[in-house]
């Protein structure tokens, strides 16, 4: 019985919250959810890019599927002010964070065939989830000394709320990051248009039933808690890889990309390379720019 409630739904109530729970809300008919940590108090520390610009391409699509920036469409929040512009890590309170949505728990340390079930991603993990008070530290940290750069599918709110849930940290750059909710849409993409599989069958429930399956082994082997290519880091050394990426940014493009080849050749070797030293190279190729 407790297992079928998990399948049709994680929303709970106000009263469940507890300091340390991650938890979301979705936005715009559902296209996407934001998450953030509920630190206690009312308050809720989130990751957002803001002014309505959340996958950042400057069109349309910023419009539609806008899920970070609390929105006031009267008077501002009594408690909060004007958000509709915030960026970076911000704290508001719980009604801003749920902008008019539901609320909803995000479940960590679920059975595979929970995960399976629940077909939408960005609702749940396999991972294990850290002990409430490191949650709230690595939150209220980020807070003050910020989460990077905001990235749609590398670098986002659920992506944030993982970290500080988990400590877990991807050290590659040829996937995505933590987020379910991007692992879903490229899984998605995949199931439609990648599979060589779909020419096994011409019938309808045929393709379905493939596409269905890749789907599912897509979003089982991108989840945080199955993948190989992640580290756990202190939130303090993470935030001083940050600061010093930002310092290597401005190095020449050739410097930034010998950091990178030598720590790539370090991880073909095996050898165990800190993430934050992964991260720096890659924050510094990103930054160099080509004259």
């Amino acid at each position: 019985m407790e297992d079928m409630k998990q399948i049709l739904s994680n929303k709970i109530d106000k009263s469940q919250l507890k300091p340390g729970d991650h938890i979301y809300s979705w936005r715009t008919a559902w296209i996407y959810a934001h998450h953030g940590i509920y630190v206690g108090d009312d308050k809720v520390i989130h990751f957002t890019r803001g002014g309505g610009q959340e996958i950042g391409t400057g069109t349309v699509l910023d419009r539609i599927i806008v899920s970070s920036s609390p929105s006031n469409s009267g008077d501002p929040c009594l408690k909060c002010g004007d958000m509709s512009n915030a960026d970076g890590v911000i704290a508001s309170c719980l009604n801003c964070f749920l902008s008019g949505g539901d609320l909803y728990l995000f479940k960590y340390s679920v059975s595979p065939a929970i995960f399976l079930a629940k077909a939408r991603g960005g609702t749940c993990t396999l991972a294990l989830s850290d002990p409430p008070e490191d949650v709230i530290h690595r939150a209220q940290f980020l807070l003050e000394n910020g989460f990077g750069v905001y990235n749609i599918f590398k670098n986002n709110c659920e992506d944030f709320a993982i970290y500080c849930k988990t400590g877990l940290l991807v050290f590659t750059t040829i996937s995505v990051g933590r987020s379910g909710q991007a692992a879903s849409f490229l899984a998605a993409t995949s199931a439609i248009f990648s599979s060589p599989l779909r020419y096994l069958t011409t019938s309808f429930s045929g393709l379905a039933v493939v596409g269905c399956g890749i789907y599912c082994v897509s979003r089982f082997v991108a989840d945080i808690g199955i993948r190989r290519d992640v580290n756990k880091i202190s939130v303090e050394r993470l935030v001083g890889c940050t600061r010093e990426a930002l310092v290597e940014g401005a190095m020449d493009l050739q410097t930034c990309v010998t950091k990178v080849e030598e720590t790539r050749a370090l991880v073909t070797q095996n050898t165990e390379v800190p993430v934050e030293r992964v991260e720096v190279a890659q924050a510094c190729v990103v930054s160099g720019k080509v004259e």
